[in-house]
């Protein structure tokens, strides 16, 4: 099975800044890193099954295909939706966060 690229949204990119660049100054390098290479899974596990992802939050947000991976050992949620020859990458939250309101940014639709 070949893998589908991933391109993530402005919003997706900015999330994931945001949150190595709080890993680095709360826990240090070696745990952003850690974020890095869990997101990286994440990625692939997306690009080569994107079918695997949850449909809980598609349900709340009226979103029939939205889907979203948790990363191992950190409380993200990455949420994507399957096109045909790529996989849109929509955000990537914190699993604490009201996550139907940070769904709902300018990007989202």
């Amino acid at each position: 099975m070949s893998k589908k690229p991933i391109i993530p949204r402005e919003l997706a990119r900015s999330d994931a800044e945001a949150a190595v660049d709080h890993y680095v100054r709360e826990a240090g390098t070696e745990v952003a890193l850690g974020f890095i290479d869990a997101l990286q899974a994440a990625y692939d596990l997306i690009a080569s099954h994107p079918q695997s992802g949850s449909l809980r939050y598609s349900y709340e947000l009226g979103l029939p295909d939205l889907r979203s991976v948790y990363l191992k050992r950190y409380p993200y949620l990455v949420f994507y939706r399957e096109q045909a020859d790529y996989i849109d990458l929509w955000r990537v939250l914190h699993a604490k966060r009201d996550i139907p309101q940070w769904m709902q940014g300018p990007d989202s639709h």
